[in-house]
């Protein structure tokens, strides 16, 4: 059964872990996530604490909004800029966002909902990491 935005709804334990090859080593965050309806949107906030070996801890913060479509969200950034387009009925969406010189690249996993996950890779002159993150109800 496909999702819809309003399965997201609520608060989420996230964990993410990141493979910068340029600059950091692996990296470790663990926090939490909430998408919080906003009419026929969601507006996600995310926090939690992030740890490279080679660093002191830092505090993290994201916010987006995921509007509703047909098949799935638009998420756009706190802004309203765009970002990138998921499609809700399928497991493992994909989808892409230039930012020039830089390319993300992202694969979402429902095939274990309600535990689902997402796979960045990042490519650009001065980039290149991979981030993974675990999302499980919290």
């Amino acid at each position: 059964m496909p999702l819809t935005i309003r399965d997201f709804e609520g608060d989420w334990r996230i964990e993410r872990e990141i493979d910068d090859r340029t600059f950091h080593g692996t990296g470790m965050l663990q926090g939490t996530a909430s998408f919080t309806r906003n009419g026929e949107a969601l507006h996600y906030l995310e926090s939690g604490i992030l740890r490279f070996a080679t660093e002191p801890p830092m505090t993290t913060r994201r916010c987006y909004r995921w509007i509703k479509t047909e098949s799935g969200a638009d998420v756009q950034f706190d802004d309203g800029r765009p970002f990138h387009s998921v499609d809700l009925s399928r497991t493992r969406p994909q989808a892409s966002h230039d930012c020039p010189p830089d390319r993300y690249d992202v694969t979402y996993d429902f095939g274990q909902w309600p535990v689902w996950s997402l796979h960045w890779i990042v490519k650009g002159p001065r980039k290149d990491y991979s981030m993974t993150t675990w999302f499980r109800r919290g």
